[in-house]
């Protein structure tokens, strides 16, 4: 018999080779049940390894290093990291959770159109360890063989199966893979999709698979060849490629980051599709066409005695060529048998010092087309010269396909031993295969995708209650996307029903408020100019909050465009008398009733103060806060939708500069933001819209940090932004200006840090983003904003999430109908025409 199975071996049919599929029996959250044994599945969620320091990337795969040793030691484990492509028409049965305003549903169809017109690939990272070999009772045993045994898996078995997967997946979810239980769902088209690519898996809304639904995942053909296997659909035509290529050699030495992470590097494998040969040189780099090969990785951890033994037993035999080699003629044993020995020495010492022990591995890559088999074996040609590059040989596995396809099926076994590793589980840690990018939020809108070394989506929920900090900035020089940004969260706040006040110092967001009617929702767009007379009137602003309110806010702006000699002379008193009155007899107040008040009082200061802020109410500036309007609906209101205020122009006084020292000009300007952070000011914390969500959003922020009512009005929003329901979105150019707001600094829980030049600026932008401080985070930052051809890429930039997660980002914008429409360039906003309000 034994010389049978030596035959069969050799001619390659025999052993594990020739064994029969897995029979799955039953499939449940994180279980799959074959007619003999029982494993668990989980995933592994990504951590942010691109843009770790050395210190945290060494600390998290210590930590992985002793998770293998202590939680998978003698246990049979299968790792798999497989592709899918992100559903859009997931994201279309989403939509109604995410937006209930305006023309919410072309809004998300927008949204979906692009997000399969990129048809970005998801990464699945899943771990599965063998659970133990089922007991199958004698009865059950005849039942089967009579072939009259009913389908399915015993409840009582069941639930010992589950509880012993808990048990483990407790230790598991405090290692850094942060694993969690696999889904029925995910489990079913894990196992469906080895002989129907791109099927989706008909199990949704299922708790356990069993019998003929089961019995239909693994139902299909498969034709083996010699370099690839073949997938037949229904119809007997070819419906895939597969080619399952084995990794015989490795370096003697890997490091990470770098050659060490070769379950990482799966995403960075590209290819140029046979198709696209043959054209422009120039071009190559956009048709470049990720290549997505998967991997499956069949390992057992070693028990911390067995890998000494392990080592052991290799010594001897290295002493024993040692002995041989003195005892004939040779004398020496050679170069490589005394590195052998030291080697091992070497080992055995940290064995039995370190949280460390030996690992088999069988890595396999499987590499798919749905195209063609030219297009498979240029797919295939991509990942071996990849890993090439590498140092790494990765080679088709011929004549042998059929076997190492079956061996990547769940719940199968080591068919082809004789192309596995020994490697220490600091190697195999050091695969990094949980690596990768990952940044946003779990739920809410899509924004962009990921541009590191693992593909998806980045989504943000800009208004969403995350029970944390409420400040976001976008941070870096002009015309690198901070506007498109800011302005793309605004629009996404306002289809959740937001409240979104835009207060805009430069002049160039006239988009926004015509993309806001674009898409249905309720929006102003106000300029200061004397048209818009009266519009920032804080009297009117500020009714809802009541007259109170306006009895302190409206003398104290007033004041601040009273010549020097009037307030010298005690005008201030003058102000506030003017305004009781105005407040206590009329029944539309105004500001500008308060000068008409002053300019008719019998006192000669009242008298001269008015007719000196009338004068400055002509002015432009002045006119938007304290003249007269010419009728029509309230400019700012506070129902949902986007409203923008436009203030380019201002002149502020310097940082310091005393106010006897303010010209009229200065004046007027800080009189007029000091008008629009009133409002918004009172808005936010007014009792009866606490419930109402609201987002506040200042371009150009560096122009509120220069005056005390600017700075004031940012610790106050930030610090208490929170408790009143309002969001602040930043923008500006200033890093170190920003970072010398502590108040505004504690409170960041998102940044999009976009391109900066100058190193002060880059170390601050650094320290905000999380990175470690040095040479590469500013190399990083001042190359974020360049594309591959040497140009600007705009709305590349580097996202720290409110988990301190950073990583790359593209933002994204749906159609460019509407990245026309919020062009912010000087063309753009010179044809920019006056935006009307929207009703719904």
């Amino acid at each position: 018999m034994k010389v049978l199975e030596k035959i069969s071996a050799l001619l390659g049919v025999g052993g594990e080779r020739s064994a029969p599929p897995p029979a799955y029996a039953g499939i449940a959250d994180g279980l799959v049940l074959t007619e003999s044994e029982a494993w668990g599945w989980w995933t592994c969620e990504t951590s942010n390894s691109d843009l770790m320091g050395e210190a945290e990337r060494d600390g998290e795969q210590a930590r992985a290093e002793m998770a293998m040793t202590s939680a998978l030691a003698g246990m049979d484990v299968h790792l798999r990291v497989l592709w899918s492509p992100y559903s859009a028409a997931d994201y279309r049965a989403e939509a109604p959770q995410l937006y209930r305003a305006g023309r919410w549903q072309e809004w998300a169809e927008d949204r979906a159109a692009r997000l399969d017109q990129i048809a970005l690939p998801i990464r699945h990272v899943l771990l599965g360890v063998r659970l133990g070999t089922r007991q199958i009772s004698a009865a059950r045993r005849v039942s089967d063989a009579a072939g009259v045994s009913p389908s399915g898996v015993p409840a009582p078995e069941l639930a010992s199966w589950d509880a012993a997967a808990r048990r483990l997946g407790r230790r598991l979810e405090s290692s850094p893979w942060r694993c969690s239980a696999a889904t029925v769902e995910l489990l079913a088209w894990m196992i469906t999709r080895e002989q129907h690519r791109g099927v989706p898996a008909p199990v949704a809304g299922r708790s356990l698979v069993t019998g003929a639904a089961l019995a239909a995942l693994t139902q299909g053909r498969a034709l083996p060849y010699p370099d690839h296997m073949r997938m037949v659909d229904a119809h007997g035509d070819a419906a895939a490629w597969v080619s399952v290529l084995t990794m015989p050699v490795f370096p003697e030495r890997m490091s990470t980051p770098g050659v060490g992470e070769w379950l990482r590097t799966l995403a960075e494998v590209v290819y140029l599709p046979p198709s696209q040969e043959g054209q422009v040189e120039d071009e190559v780099w956009g048709r470049l066409t990720p290549v997505s090969p998967e991997a499956s990785v069949r390992l057992r951890v070693l028990p911390k005695r067995q890998a000494i033994a392990r080592t052991d037993d290799v010594a001897k035999t290295v002493r024993e060529q040692t002995r041989s080699a003195a005892d004939h003629a040779i004398g020496d044993p050679g170069q490589v048998i005394t590195d052998a020995g030291e080697a091992m020495a070497g080992l055995r010492a940290d064995l039995e010092r370190e949280e460390s022990s030996l690992v088999e591995d069988h890595p396999r890559l499987i590499v798919t087309s749905t195209t063609g088999l030219e297009d498979l074996r240029a797919r295939v040609d991509a990942v071996t010269a990849h890993y090439a590059d590498l140092g790494i040989t990765a080679q088709v596995g011929t004549d042998e396909q059929r076997a190492l396809w079956l061996e990547t099926w769940p719940a199968d076994r080591v068919r082809v031993p004789g192309l596995g590793h020994v490697r220490d589980t600091s190697a195999m840690a050091g695969a990094w295969w949980w690596g990768g990018a990952r940044v946003g939020d779990d739920t809410g809108p899509v924004i962009g995708f990921l541009t590191g070394s693992t593909p998806g989506v980045v989504r943000m929920a800009p208004v969403a209650d995350h029970r944390d900090a409420t400040v976001s900035a976008a941070i870096g020089r002009a015309g690198r996307g901070k506007g498109l940004t800011g302005a793309m969260l605004a629009l996404e706040a306002a289809m959740g029903t937001a409240w979104v006040l835009a207060i805009d110092f430069k002049g160039d967001m006239g988009g926004l408020p015509l993309a806001a009617a674009r898409y249905g929702l309720p929006t102003r767009l106000v300029r200061m100019s004397r048209a818009m007379a009266g519009t920032a009137d804080l009297i009117p602003l500020l009714a809802e909050a009541g007259r109170d309110a306006a009895r302190t806010e409206v003398p104290a702006q007033l004041s601040l465009v009273t010549p020097a000699h009037l307030r010298a002379a005690g005008a201030e008193v003058a102000l506030q008398a003017a305004t009781n009155h105005v407040l206590d007899s009329c029944t539309k107040p105004a500001t500008w009733q308060v000068i008409s008040h002053l300019r008719e009082s019998s006192d000669r200061l009242a008298c001269e103060t008015g007719a000196a802020l009338w004068e400055l109410a002509q002015t432009p500036h002045g006119a938007l806060f304290m003249g007269r309007p010419e009728g029509g609906p309230a400019p700012l209101t506070t129902d949902p939708g986007v409203w923008v205020v436009q203030m380019p122009g201002l002149t502020l006084p310097a940082v310091g500069e005393e106010r006897e020292r303010w010209t009229s000009a200065q004046a007027l300007s800080v009189a007029a933001m000091h008008s629009i952070l009133a409002y918004g000011i009172t808005t936010s914390g007014r009792p009866d819209l606490r419930t109402l969500t609201k987002l506040v959003l200042v371009p150009e922020v560096h122009v509120l940090t220069g005056t005390p009512q600017g700075r004031h009005f940012l610790d106050y929003i930030s610090r208490v932004g929170r408790a009143l329901g309002t969001r602040l979105h930043l923008d500006t150019q200033d890093a170190t200006g920003l970072a010398a707001m502590p108040g505004v600094m504690e409170q960041l829980a998102t940044v999009y840090g976009f391109q900066l030049t100058t190193t002060a600026q880059q170390d601050a932008l650094a320290e905000m983003l999380g990175l470690p401080p040095g040479p590469r985070s500013r190399e990083l930052i001042r190359s974020i904003g360049i594309a591959p051809s040497g140009e600007i890429r705009h709305g590349h930039c580097i996202i720290r999430d409110r988990r301190f997660g950073a990583a790359t980002v593209q933002i994204d914008i749906p159609t460019s109908e509407l990245l026309d429409l919020l062009d912010t360039s000087p063309r753009a906003t010179a044809e920019a025409p006056a935006a009307e309000k929207v009703t719904l």
